[in-house]
């Protein structure tokens, strides 16, 4: 049994899969509607679940150090990257975990990320309704490199930028297939973005799908200052 003092794991709708499918956007959309919290993945992991990370190096007596773009990007292969990266996925999900045990709120939490991987969100659910994993098509993927300045470019400076570039691409895509495989094995929903939709109409499709386990649609909530 999970520990979850407040039962948000319980009551948690999850959005995984690949990279530059629409995962965020979707998510504020209907965390918009329905009056859900929002949590996003990449941005709790580039902060504080960095910082996790080196006080667990510390407090186990290892030297803290951050990735080298150079090993990540030009000197590993990509089988090494996707390997690495899955390994990270587990020690960062433990910190997913945490962060959302400590949330309260009368409504849902909609989780999403690329590190909310099938395999690891699958034990917390009651049922395989409560996620699905949206992935991009190859043309779509393609399309968001040429047209995303932050999928299309590696922001570190490294030896070989075009080689770092098409080993982050190819990293991604074949973790992206890993993400439809393990749904498809645990029975939860897979989802492709192929840019025929608008963002609103994907964020449809998400909505019926969760449809037993949203609150009534709402008008957005204002925080105040």
């Amino acid at each position: 049994m999970h520990w979850d003092p407040f039962t948000t794991l319980q009551r948690t709708l999850w959005i995984g899969g690949g990279q530059w499918a629409g995962k965020s956007t979707v998510a504020g959309i209907l965390a918009a509607k329905y009056g859900l919290i929002h949590y996003h993945y990449d941005y709790h992991d580039a902060r504080g679940h960095l910082d996790r990370r080196i006080a667990r190096q510390v407090r186990s007596g290892e030297r803290p150090t951050e990735p080298d773009p150079e090993d990540m990007w030009v000197r590993s292969t990509v089988e090494q990257a996707v390997d690495q990266a899955l390994h990270d996925f587990v020690e960062r999900f433990e910190y997913v975990q945490d962060d959302l045990r400590a949330l309260t709120s009368p409504h849902p939490v909609i989780a999403e990320g690329w590190g909310l991987r099938p395999e690891l969100v699958a034990p917390l659910l009651s049922s395989t309704r409560r996620m699905v994993v949206m992935v991009p098509t190859e043309d779509f993927r393609q399309y968001q490199l040429r047209e995303l300045p932050r999928a299309g470019a590696l922001r570190q400076n490294v030896s070989d930028p075009h080689v770092a570039q098409q080993n982050r691409i190819t990293r991604d895509r074949l973790i992206s297939e890993d993400a439809v495989r393990n749904a498809k094995r645990l029975n939860i929903r897979v989802i492709e973005v192929d840019g025929s939709r608008d963002a609103q109409a994907v964020a449809d499709v998400v909505a019926e799908h969760f449809r037993e386990f949203l609150p009534s649609a709402s008008r957005p909530i204002t925080v105040l200052p």
